[in-house]
């Protein structure tokens, strides 16, 4: 076997800027939700255009992943890092000084393209750095523990901007962020020198990829709006699947794809990517439920709401740090990802109790908790196995996929269970209502929103359900430890090096 690489010694120190780095764009996409209603009192934005608001982001963002990934497989994994670190910053900049509509729109847009750099180029450097079990086990623990509660911790930064400061902070509070990981990535980040994958980019298979996500996820923005049976909606989905399945044709076809279909078709790791997209759908969807019952029903103000949510970012970091990464190398990650996707499923079934009069400390609280020790437990396996094996030269855009299913996940949660939970409060107004008198009576309205919400819960807890089910079913990889078998290939000759101790 080829003599192994010392452990860069400044690791450790690189794992906190990456983090910070992967903080920003996961906390972006929950942060400016808070603020949305002062920006578009500000600046004058029409209800039809608020959407667009996340919108633009999450299209550019969702769309671009795989590019992205590939980009940094072939600039090389730090050189991205830092080129999306900067844009990101400057395009929350031109956002927190925007003076119209169309300002903050583009530069939401131009933050979902630098995202789409930044994101799989951090946790692709996480794989190529952290070889060694133990140390690797324990990165990704603290990855996962901030990709999971990122958006959860938006909300209640995003509170505390928004009370204290005004809204154009939540896009102000990035550059922070930015220059901060630039910093520690020009002092601290030594990417290895094997890996790079400098074969041609694949143009069409960019042009089918994003095109294919934009439309999905572009079309689960208009079923939110229009409905499932809109014309615009249905031919959006049609146009997605055609272009996707025409996208993998490609793939399987060229001789340097932007996606390899063995990144995908490997058991493990289609099994996680699926797995933790239909988390995330439930997870989305409960932010969304929870902020509006916190404001709008038991009359928190934004920063009460955001605080609320703290025990589940509790839970996230100790089931991440404490539960995952302690017991991963000592059982199969599906023993950890499908009990964890259980648990916070029974978190689900505890917060779709909610009431109008429900007391926070005895519904709200332990729901939250299970919530954040599952989604923890299970994301720090996750996190790990979505690269683990991958040749070093795929670990970009292997990365890339992760964050696809996640943002693909949180458009589908959001539309869908909106649109579940809009359906099911019609429902009950109509079976309910006596009177005309009803329908402006406060608490028949807080009455029928949290019945919708409670349904779009219960949907949430089946996802979460089938989610640990696939994990289960499909995740069959022994106790994770360094040297195991790479795709196609003998692991001697392409495994990342492992560090001797």
């Amino acid at each position: 076997m080829p003599e192994t690489p010392q452990a860069d010694p400044k690791r450790w120190t690189a794992l906190i800027f990456i983090a910070i780095a992967q903080l920003m764009v996961v906390l972006d996409a929950t942060v400016v939700n808070i603020a949305l209603p002062s920006a578009q009192a500000d600046l004058g934005i029409s209800d039809g255009n608020r959407q667009w608001v996340v919108t633009a982001y999450t299209l550019a963002f969702g769309g671009l992943l795989l590019f992205g990934g590939r980009v940094a497989d072939l600039w090389g994994r730090k050189n991205t890092f830092v080129v999306g670190l900067l844009g990101f910053a400057a395009a929350s900049a031109v956002g927190g000084a925007a003076v119209n509509t169309a300002m903050l729109l583009g530069a939401r847009a131009l933050q979902g393209v630098f995202g789409a750099l930044l994101a799989p180029a951090a946790l692709s450097l996480l794989a190529v750095m952290f070889t060694d079990a133990k140390e690797r086990a324990k990165a990704f623990g603290i990855y996962g523990a901030i990709a999971g509660a990122g958006a959860a911790v938006g909300l209640i930064l995003g509170g505390v901007l928004t009370e204290y400061l005004n809204w154009r902070w939540a896009l102000f509070v990035n550059i922070a962020f930015a220059v901060t990981a630039v910093i520690g990535a020009a002092t601290v980040i030594r990417e290895p020198e094997y890996g790079r994958n400098r074969n041609r980019l694949d143009i069409p298979g960019v042009i089918l990829a994003s095109a294919g996500l934009v439309a999905l996820v572009y079309g689960f923005s208009r079923a939110e709006s229009d409905g499932w049976g809109a014309g615009i909606t249905i031919g959006l989905f049609v146009a997605s699947a055609v272009l996707l399945v025409a996208f993998a044709v490609v793939e399987g076809r060229v001789k340097a794809p932007l996606l390899p279909l063995r990144v995908v078709t490997e058991r493990n790791r289609g099994g996680v990517y699926l797995s933790l997209g239909l988390a995330i759908i439930g997870m989305f969807g409960l932010f969304l439920f929870l902020t509006y019952y916190l404001q709008q029903v038991m009359g928190y103000s934004a920063l009460k709401s955001g605080f609320a949510f703290l025990p589940m970012v509790g839970g996230m970091i100790v089931g991440s740090t404490q539960i995952g990464a302690r017991l991963m190398l000592r059982v199969r990650p599906r023993l950890l990802m499908a009990p964890g996707f259980l648990v916070a499923s029974i978190g689900m079934v505890i917060l779709a109790q909610i009431k109008v009069d429900s007391s926070y400390a005895a519904v709200l609280l332990p729901g939250l908790i299970l919530m954040g020790l599952g989604m923890g437990t299970a994301f720090m396996p996750a996190m790990s196995m979505a690269t683990h094996g991958v040749r070093p030269e795929d670990a970009g855009v292997a990365s890339a996929m992760v964050n696809t299913s996640q943002q693909v996940g949180g458009s589908i949660g959001t539309a869908l269970l909106n649109t579940l939970a809009a359906s099911a409060t019609t429902s009950w107004i109509k079976s309910h209502v006596k009177s005309p008198s009803d329908v402006k009576n406060q608490l028949f309205i807080n009455q029928s929103a949290v019945h919708g919400y409670s349904v779009a819960i219960y949907w949430a807890f089946g996802i979460l359900l089938l989610a640990s089910v696939l994990a289960f079913v499909l995740v069959d990889a022994e106790v994770q430890n360094t040297g195991e078998h790479v795709d196609g290939e003998n692991a001697e000759d392409f495994a990342i090096p492992v560090v001797a101790h």
